[in-house]
């Protein structure tokens, strides 16, 4: 039975994932941290092969949520598939671990340090999408509360995210390459913390409003189960060979094109083949009723405007580092700030202001003033250009090599994280409101996938970082100065949330099934 009717606070379950959540993110932003840098200064790689390989992890790691989601909707169910991932993590960190006790053995650190990667690349596909997905079933559906848990979730992530560098820098980032093993346990320890706290305490927190156990069965298997009377005849084995060769086709033909066409590496081609063929396969499935697969396209039109935010927001690890180090005035005081702190900056306001926000969208869901989801995501991309804006002006009289105040900086991240806000964990409450049952972890899948494009798209773009005497064209915008390159991404965020909010009252036409 579904209700609209708003009620106070929330359950004991949310902070549960809240908790658990936490925990998962201290370990893969712990070492996140120091990958680089244990990648220069411990195995000796130049800077552009360890960015190559910082790259493709990270795409990878959003990329992967496709097959735990698949996985945890067809066979395992969202439990199992959280376990068995927080396993991969925990093997994952301790493979780091052992890397980085050899550091100096060569090609066994080198192998150890890839066999960790794809444990905690496989591990975060199957472990973030499920647990992202389980926090919609502790709400019934159309509870007004749905938002603010999200924020309220999404400030977990951050608190783990804010805490995590600053602890395993500082037992692993002592400036001897010997010490980053102990940055790499701490995440270890951290996320064998989640693994105890999920295994311990789920049976009593993961609990429906119908006090039904959640994500123990596949959410696949119950919906063919209940409609298996009903269901036209099972299609043959044959049948579903031919299907699957069909897509298997596309995939490969996709790769070809964007591999050997457009010339991308094989992580791309992958990240970009897969964008489009998975949704593809999703929507054509047979079993979508008209308003669900109205409701599908609503996730994937949003997703679409989500790789433009961020591509721009992710230029924090890239280009934004750059400017941080180079254009920034980091003297307080007589002490110069590192240019690796900013980074902190924007999970420090997310966990300040994500409870405010919060509280924000369940007043305003009481009186029914709650604004549409995409609306809201309008708005994360109205203050990204916002953000971009403010530097612009910040640097357009700036002589060359002249550093400017890091209030510009400042105001960016600050303008950026209530943009995220407004964003991010409306985007997950909202592919939990509109997804069917039996592809919930699927499309939160999907969801990650257009964050696994826009990290691609991020690297791409800060390449155009302007350089003294260079000019760099990029679509026909012409980029020589700093100014040209943050306006370029104002006009980008800009000319996407006006597309965004022209499109907001039809996108909630579909989003409440309207024929």
């Amino acid at each position: 039975m579904s209700t609209t009717e708003p009620k106070q606070g929330h359950p004991k379950g949310l902070y549960f994932v809240f908790a658990t959540g936490m925990s998962e993110r201290f370990s893969y932003y712990g070492m996140r941290a120091l990958f680089v840098l244990y990648l220069i200064k411990a195995l000796m790689m130049d800077k552009q092969l360890a960015s190559t390989i910082y790259g493709n992890y990270t795409g990878l790691v959003y990329l992967t949520p496709l097959i735990g989601g698949y996985v945890a909707d067809h066979f395992w169910g969202m439990r199992r598939s959280i376990f068995w991932g927080a396993i991969m993590m925990v093997l994952g960190q301790l493979f780091m671990f052992v890397s980085a006790l050899n550091y100096q053995s060569g090609e066994i650190a080198r192998w150890l340090m890839y066999g960790g990667l794809a444990l905690l690349i496989f591990g975060n596909g199957f472990f973030k999408p499920n647990i992202s997905a389980i926090v919609g079933q502790l709400y019934e559906p159309g509870d007004k509360r749905l938002d603010s848990a999200f924020t309220i979730f999404y400030m977990g992530i951050n608190v783990g995210a804010f805490i995590a560098p600053l602890l395993c820098g500082f037992v692993g980032d002592t400036g001897n390459p010997a010490d980053f093993k102990w940055g790499f346990m701490a995440a270890a320890l951290s996320m064998v913390c989640s693994l105890i706290l999920f295994v311990g305490w789920k049976n009593k927190y993961l609990i429906s409003p119908n006090g039904e156990q959640l994500g123990v069965e596949a959410a696949g298997k119950i919906a063919a189960h209940k409609s298996e009377k009903e269901a036209a005849p099972e299609k043959s084995k044959q049948q579903n060979m031919v299907a699957f060769v069909k897509w298997a086709v596309g995939a490969i033909v996709l790769y070809s094109v964007f591999h050997y066409g457009f010339e991308f590496d094989l992580i791309g081609a992958v990240i970009f083949s897969l964008c489009i063929i998975i949704p593809a396969y999703i929507i054509t499935d047979s079993s979508l009723t008209k308003i669900e697969r109205q409701r599908v396209w609503v996730i994937y039109i949003i997703a679409f405007f989500v790789i433009f935010f961020w591509s721009a927001f992710e230029q924090a690890g890239a280009s934004l580092t750059f400017f941080a180090d180079e254009q920034t005035d980091r003297n307080i005081l007589g002490w110069v700030m590192p240019a690796s702190w900013f980074q902190s900056f924007n999970p420090v306001f997310v966990v300040l202001f994500a409870p405010l926000l919060s509280m924000l969208w369940t007043k305003l869901g009481r009186k029914n003033l709650d604004p549409a989801s995409p609306i809201k995501q309008a708005m994360g991309l109205f203050l990204l250009a916002l953000g971009y804006l403010v530097i612009a002006l910040g640097v357009k009289d700036a002589a060359p090599g002249m550093k400017v105040s890091i209030l510009w900086l400042t105001s960016l991240y600050f303008i950026h994280s209530m943009g995220e806000l407004m964003l991010s964990p409306i985007g997950l409450s909202m592919v939990n409101k509109l997804a069917p049952m039996r592809f919930a972890s699927l499309l939160m899948g999907v969801w990650y996938m257009s964050n696994a494009t826009a990290n691609k798209f991020a690297g791409m773009l800060s390449g155009y970082y302007p350089e003294a005497g260079k000019t760099k064209v990029l679509l026909g915008y012409h980029i020589t100065t700093l100014y040209d390159f943050f306006m370029f991404f104002v006009i980008m965020s800009g000319v996407a949330a006006i597309i965004l909010f022209g499109l907001s009252k039809w996108l909630q036409k579909l989003m409440n099934g309207v024929r």
